[in-house]
């Protein structure tokens, strides 16, 4: 067997290959006579059919097997061993024949190959960085969520925003009269913070100990069943049938006191190893904390920033377009000749881009190890964690979430393309220059919906 390779361009050639019948002669004969073993013919068992029979019955269906198998087999090792760049799959021409009554045969395959990307990676690169501003307003309001997660619950004079309630929960008439034989729930409690109505959580909020306030514990949560039935004590199935007026005769008021500050908070809420010894240090370690829970998103950002501009250096870089297009036809049964320049011009700058990605990543010696994976494993369970309020777990308690995650299967290919694509991207902040830009919270979030409105123009 012979395999030519024909660069016709930079991006596209011809592999020809030709074969002859000495080539394949010795399979189709081992093929036939497999076919006997386990084949009857009228008047022969299996085992006894004469070669002559089987020749003339699957002689030419079992040549035409054996050879596309051949030549596939030896097309893709050519393509491997000389390490071509091929996009997609070879293309065979149209008057490529395999006709029976022919012993050798010569055919052709269009490949398309990957350009070379005109493309570097280094400090003349330069891709935006923004770096949301944390203000004093910002720190105040973490201030303000810590302590209130690390305050401690306690008998109050007045209903706050924060207050739990408790007493007496007794059912109305229309007129505001105690209903005979309706709800009495004698140990009630509320949590008006999460009413979904403004108006039922104003008529608790002030109240003392002792007052009693009329209000609709249906309009409280919009009738959800769960909740209904948790407050009053009844059947689900109960709950449609009292949507009318209540009385909350107030017994207790249960506020949250807002931790205080103080060395022992201070540990509380970053532990020994934090270091914080006074309300400056304090505030200056929430403003850290609070730009590390924004580093997701400026990184987040910069991936958005670096894809566009990298995308617009390799715009031009030519591509195998009809040989794609031909590829794209011949795998997709949603796809033809009628629409198949609309959906692959939809999916060039996605081809594009990976392969500009694929040449930096070489560039710069991206490759991924099994401890890239399983940081970025502990990296979601430090985040999992994070997210029940934990903000410094046990290490061993991280391991132990860690390998959880790479024990699944359904996600562990996720996984690893998100440590890739962190461990890429990294490696490209430091190799070209990053512009840094100073924006608030209000100017971040524009970047986002000036694009969305673009997305939305162009559609």
């Amino acid at each position: 067997m012979k395999i030519d390779f024909e660069k016709i361009d930079d991006v596209n050639g011809v592999v020809t290959v030709s074969i002859e019948q000495a080539d394949y002669a010795d399979d189709v004969k081992k093929e036939l006579k497999r076919i006997g073993k386990t084949h009857a013919e009228p008047g022969f068992r299996a085992g006894h059919v004469p070669a002559g029979i089987l020749e003339k019955k699957y002689g030419k269906s079992v040549k035409y097997d054996i050879v596309s198998k051949a030549v596939g087999n030896a097309l893709y090792k050519y393509i491997e061993d000389n390490h071509l760049p091929v996009l997609g799959q070879p293309i065979p021409y149209k008057e490529n024949d395999l006709n029976p009554d022919e012993n050798d045969y010569t055919l052709k395959f269009k490949v398309g190959l990957a350009p070379v990307m005109d493309l570097k990676a280094d400090k003349e690169l330069h891709i935006p960085y923004y770096k949301i501003t944390v203000t004093d307003e910002m720190v105040d309001e973490q201030d303000k969520r810590l302590r209130s997660r690390f305050g401690k619950q306690e008998k109050g004079d007045e209903v706050d925003a924060t207050a739990l309630v408790k007493g007496v929960i007794t059912e109305l008439n229309e007129d505001g009269t105690v209903k005979e034989g309706g709800v009495v729930m004698e140990n009630g409690i509320v949590a008006p913070q999460y009413f979904k109505s403004e108006e039922q959580k104003a008529l608790f909020i002030g109240k003392h100990v002792g007052d009693k306030v009329v209000f609709n514990p249906w309009d409280t949560c919009e009738g959800n069943e769960s909740e209904l039935s948790s407050m009053l004590n009844i059947d689900k199935d109960k709950v449609a049938e009292h949507k009318g007026n209540f009385e909350f005769d107030i017994k207790e008021i249960i506020v949250l006191k807002p931790a205080e500050l103080g060395e022992e908070y201070y540990k509380e809420v970053f532990g020994p190893e934090g270091n914080v010894t006074d309300e400056a240090g304090y505030r200056a370690a929430v403003k850290v904390m609070i730009e590390n829970s924004l580093s997701g998103e400026e990184n987040y950002r910069f991936t958005i920033d670096a894809h566009d501009v990298i995308l617009d250096k390799v715009k031009d870089a030519p591509l195998p377009d009809e040989v794609l297009e031909e590829y794209l036809v011949m795998n997709n049964q949603d796809i033809d000749e009628n629409n198949v320049k609309e959906v692959y011009s939809g999916m060039k700058n996605s081809l594009l881009w990976d392969l500009a990605k694929e040449s930096v990543m070489t560039q710069l010696g991206v490759t991924l190890t099994d401890e890239d994976v399983k940081s970025t494993a502990k990296m979601l369970a430090r985040q999992q964690f994070a997210q029940y309020g934990m903000a410094n777990p046990p290490e061993e308690a991280i391991d132990r979430f860690a390998d959880d995650i790479l024990k699944d299967k359904k996600s562990i290919d996720r996984l690893r393309q998100n440590a890739l694509d962190s461990k890429f991207f990294n490696a490209l902040r430091e190799a070209v220059t990053v512009d840094v830009k100073e924006v608030s919270v209000e100017g971040f979030n524009d970047l986002f919906k000036k694009e969305e409105e673009e997305a939305k123009a162009e559609a």
